[in-house]
């Protein structure tokens, strides 16, 4: 079974005007300690995906001690993760199936799945997705038709019904990410309370999380 680590950044180019700032923050949040980073781009064609997902792997994994300690996760699209030569693919319940999916990415990468009730937490856990994420936990504004907030609650429930590593996702802070690994979570998925002073701020989700 994978190690997930405690903090899982996602680095959402809607934030961005420019590959390059894009790419200068995602370097931010390694300087800052994170150990995985997934690139989610929900409105941008393939070829520039595919650009920013291989600048984003040039400048992230250059100069850094252990390269391969970090993972970089492609939110949605199997093929782009095996064209930028990422460590795994996040989809949501919209998407192609984990099990599709698989037969892309092959064994060796991460594939992740999104989940906003027990139900299809439940179907999600006999896939041979790694991980599976619950949310939103609280309110968010990093999607246009959230699904409903599951709460605190909603992560001890998914907790109860998967043994693989659970990633929580959807408004979490830093003035809130202690209470979802209290809640059984394994990681907590931040976007934008990342952007102001990420370094920095990924480095006060460790202290938190820890």
């Amino acid at each position: 079974m994978i190690s997930v680590p405690r903090l899982y950044a996602i680095v959402d180019a809607s934030c961005f005007s420019r590959t390059e700032d894009l790419a200068a923050f995602a370097e931010e949040l390694v300087a800052g300690g994170c150990g995985l980073l997934q690139y989610r781009n929900k409105n941008g064609n393939a070829r520039l995906m595919l650009e920013q997902a291989r600048e984003l792997r040039r400048r992230c994994r250059t100069g850094v001690s252990d390269p391969h300690g970090l993972r970089l996760i492609m939110n949605d699209r199997a093929d782009l993760c095996m064209a930028a030569e990422f460590d795994g693919v996040h989809v949501g319940q919209d998407d192609l199936s984990p099990e599709s999916v698989r037969r892309i990415i092959g064994p060796d990468r991460w594939l992740g799945v999104s989940t906003h009730n027990a139900g299809q937490l439940q179907e999600a856990d006999r896939t041979s997705a790694d991980y599976l994420a619950i949310g939103p936990v609280f309110s968010t504004s990093s999607k246009e038709k959230p699904d409903p907030v599951v709460g605190l609650e909603g992560v001890r429930q998914a907790r109860s019904l998967t043994r693989k590593p659970l990633v929580a996702i959807g408004g979490i802070t830093r003035a809130n990410a202690a209470s979802v690994i209290e809640a059984g979570a394994d990681s907590a998925a931040v976007i934008s309370d990342l952007i102001r002073e990420p370094r920095k701020s990924a480095e006060e989700f460790l202290r938190i999380l820890r």
